[in-house]
């Protein structure tokens, strides 16, 4: 498996022009899994390009190249292959909300009033949503001045829109408003035409005038003026789906538009042949065939989408976390900005109920944060001055000011939301099966139909009967459900990762992490807090532990050392005066405090008798570190100093047992220490006293026994470790986090959120399996049926018509399945 670069090694590989050249590209015109196939070969022919990959759920093309490409060869290299490329969109754009438009004249108004204004490079209103798109320099217009503008001309302005989100909003909306058109406008047509080719099958009675026994010509043309229609409705099947199988890239709108543009060409052959008075062929119009396929693939698209959609929920979400504007100060009070308008070292105003604009540090005032959307914890932090805050998260109760230190692009959440793209837009290693059957699933179809035409003519069942036979071949087939297996549930499963505050980096880290039986922990910072913290004190002679901690920490706030620094934090009280400090390198501290000397240090040091070691020996047999204090030459107490195990450390191991997966606890410190700490949270196996340049190796050990090993370290010092391991787990804490540093990361601290990540994982690729096994036995099945291979065993003929609205829904059916995962307990 490939694995995440560290810093180091990206700067490195940039230096040595080592690094590939990424993009990415919305396609428009793709329907199904031939399509996404089609656009990846005709990128793949473009100089330079090392590899192409089309999501078809997300619409986009992402491209590896070694060096820049020729963007003009791309896009007419794929408009070649009957698609077509957008940029997707950078630069200071808005989307902003309009109130009290009503009709054309004040869209023209607001356009006006906008366009007045210095610094505006583009206007457009777009009634029918209510919102006004502009392009704009920020630094010649503020957004403010926008919306005086815009309430001068007597209209209200509304809240700004990402123009991302606002773009990926609107063209969903438009692909499925598109679908919802065709499908009412098909169905107008089509139910009549339903009731007046089969009504007579169900004891429908038909008026004279189009009685096919009376009047058959009538009967012909009524169907021929009801078909026309959802044949222009349906028109892409035509005029893309036809000229894709000339230029060798057949997709699903080639095997509908062969199979109903030949029901609709042989209708009106024999709707000629009864003009000409050869009445026999008012049997076999198949008008209905055509114009019902039609409608019910409309109807299958509409719900797709609609579903299609709502797999994006997640990333949508996410995009919609970071607020319009922000509160920045400007003289002696605050103005408000686009949110893209603010700099590092702006002063930001943040009240009460208001989402954090970027990440910063509090200046001034107090409050409590939900970061639950971004780390997934539901309890709130408390903050003060100089805490760090993440953008997107809310602020609960006080008001404070914060200095903007993270904007635009690099903020947690904008890095989240990368990952989480990303993420969504690449593929599994368990779609490559899936990659391979659609790309020769069409070819494979069209010779099925034809081979089955012609043996049905061989076999002496007439031209009509033939045809039929081949229409249902041909709209049975769904290459759509086999497109969308995989990218659909990567997408619903990377997306309810990101609400979990789990970001798996890629579809390859999604599927390896499944696999997992074996997980090493780092054991400072990973299993335990990453600071040392008195736990444990044991008093010697005549004061209690609160005077020596109180003489203790007297003198340890003078010191930078670790271990005093813990003495010094568990300490709350009034501090005493210390009058004379003296620090001995390696060995302690000898100071005054208020007239009596206090030395902290090591036993030595400190000079404890063979009674006393045995304290000392009493706490370093339970993991932690001995530090002696003594009070005017008398021994005074041993505290016991250790590197504290998360709260939920234990849960989190006791539930990979549960899951059948062995753990490990990998650590540099001595063994006496590592088992004490492994004993606490139930891991039996202790690697310790392990160099860092040796924790690799002791993972490619386990690798070697046949294990698939997961590492989880802090993304930072175990860089060496992490690469080796099959799926590495980087676990952090908030703005601190490496979200580069790993396969998959853990956006807060909770150990709990490892088995999680295995159990989606697993989810996921269970749900991924059902939708491949669901897409291969329907084409499987539901092909040989078409064709005819029951009919002369049990008579049993599929209808062009069951067969259009069997593909129809097959693809609704993955993506629905796929949905599922949103609802999976984890």
């Amino acid at each position: 498996m490939r694995k995440v670069l560290s810093e180091n090694q990206k700067e490195n590989q940039k230096l040595r022009g080592g690094l590939d050249l990424k993009e990415e590209y919305i396609v428009e015109g793709m329907t199904c899994a031939a399509c996404a196939k089609a656009v990846e070969r005709a990128a793949l022919k473009i100089a330079g390009v090392k590899s192409a990959t089309v999501n078809l759920s997300t619409e986009r093309l992402s491209i590896e190249a070694a060096n820049k490409i020729d963007r003009e060869m791309l896009f007419e290299t794929v408009e070649n292959s009957g698609y077509s490329l957008k940029e997707v969109k950078s630069g200071r754009k808005a989307v902003m909300e309009i109130d009290g438009m009503t009709c054309a004249a004040c869209s023209v108004a607001v356009e006006k009033a906008i366009g007045r204004l210095e610094g505006i490079k583009s206007v457009s209103v777009d009634l029918s949503s209510d919102t006004v798109s502009f392009e704009y320099d920020p630094d010649a217009l503020r957004i403010g001045q926008v919306k005086a503008a815009v309430e001068k001309a007597d209209y209200k302005a509304g809240g700004l829109i990402t123009e991302n989100l606002a773009a990926s909003r609107l063209r969903k909306e438009a692909a499925t408003l598109s679908y919802k058109r065709k499908l009412v406008f098909s169905a107008i047509f089509a139910l009549p035409l339903l009731i007046v080719a089969m009504g007579h099958m169900v004891g429908l009675r038909l008026p004279i005038i189009i009685d096919p026994h009376m009047n058959p010509l009538n009967f012909a043309m009524i169907q021929l003026f009801l078909t026309v229609p959802i044949v222009i409705a349906g028109k892409d099947f035509y005029l893309k789906g036809i000229p894709n199988l000339f230029r060798g890239n057949p997709n699903m709108d080639s095997l509908v538009g062969l199979g109903t543009g030949a029901a609709f060409a042989y209708g009106i052959f024999a709707t000629a042949q009864i003009a000409l008075g050869n009445h026999v062929y008012v049997a076999d119009l198949y008008f209905e065939s055509a114009g019902v396929i039609i409608a019910l693939i409309s109807l299958g698209k509409y719900l797709e989408n609609l579903s299609r959609g709502r797999t994006s929920d997640a990333i949508m979400k996410l995009m919609s976390l970071s607020p319009e504007t922000a509160y920045v100060k400007r003289g002696d009070g605050f103005e408000e900005i686009a949110i893209e308008e603010t700099e590092v070292g702006d002063t930001l105003l943040v009240k009460p109920g208001m989402r954090i604009p970027v990440d910063g540090e509090i200046l001034e005032g107090t409050s409590s944060i939900d970061q639950s959307v971004i780390t997934g914890e539901s309890i709130p932090v408390d903050v003060q001055k100089g805490a760090k805050v993440i953008g997107g998260t809310t602020n609960i109760s006080g008001i404070f000011e914060m200095k903007a230190t993270v904007v635009g692009s690099d903020t947690v959440l904008s890095r989240i939301i990368k990952l989480v793209e990303d993420a969504q837009s690449s593929k599994a290693p368990i779609a490559r099966m899936a990659d391979i059957v659609s790309g020769y699933f069409v070819p494979f179809v069209l010779i099925a139909a034809a081979v089955t035409f012609v043996t049905w003519i061989l076999l002496g069942y007439g031209f009509a009967f033939s045809m039929s036979m081949m229409i249902a071949v041909l709209v049975i087939a769904c290459p759509c459900a086999l497109g969308l297996a995989t990218p659909t549930a990567i997408m619903v499963g990377t997306g309810k990762g990101a609400e979990l505050g789990i970001l798996f980096r890629n579809g390859e880290a999604l599927e390896v992490t499944h696999k997992v039986d074996a997980i090493v922990f780092d054991k400072t910072g990973t299993i335990t807090r990453g600071r040392p913290e008195l736990v444990d004190i044991h008093t010697m002679g005549s004061l209690d532990s609160d005077q020596v901690l109180q003489l203790a920490a007297s003198v340890a706030r003078r010191s930078s050392h670790p271990l005093d620094s813990a003495i010094s934090i568990a300490y709350h009280g009034t501090l005493l005066q210390v009058s004379s400090f003296e620090a001995y390198p390696g060995k302690g501290i000898i100071a005054v405090v208020n007239g009596r000397e206090v030395r902290i240090g090591n036993h030595r040091f400190v000079g404890l008798s063979a009674e006393e070691m045995e304290l000392v020996d009493k706490v370093s047999s339970k993991g932690m570190t001995p530090v002696s204090v003594s009070v005017d030459g008398k021994p005074a107490a041993v505290f016991g100093i250790a590197d504290v195990v998360k709260e939920n450390s234990l849960e989190a191991v006791s539930t990979l047992k549960e899951m059948g997966i062995d753990t490990y606890i990998m650590t540099g410190d001595n063994t006496r220490t590592a088992k004490a700490i492994a004993e606490q949270v139930g891991i039996e196996n202790v690697l310790a006293e392990v160099m860092p340049e040796d924790k690799a190796r002791k993972v490619a050990d386990l690798k070697k026994e046949g294990k698939t090993v997961m590492m989880v370290g802090d993304g930072i010092n175990d860089s060496p470790a992490l690469a080796e391991a099959d799926i590495s787990i980087a676990v952090g804490s908030g703005t601190d986090i490496a979200i580069e540093s790993s396969d998959v990361v853990l956006i807060s601290d909770n150990l709990n959120n490892v088995p999680k990540a295995i159990k989606l994982s697993r989810a996921t690729i269970r749900n991924i399996k059902e939708n491949l096994f669901w897409a291969f036995f329907y084409n499987v099945i539901g092909i040989p049926v078409a064709a005819g291979l029951l009919y002369k065993v049990a008579g049993i003929k599929l209808n062009p018509m069951i067969a259009g609205a069997a593909m129809a829904f097959s693809s609704v059916s993955v993506v629905a399945n796929a949905l599922r995962l949103k609802r999976v307990r984890i």
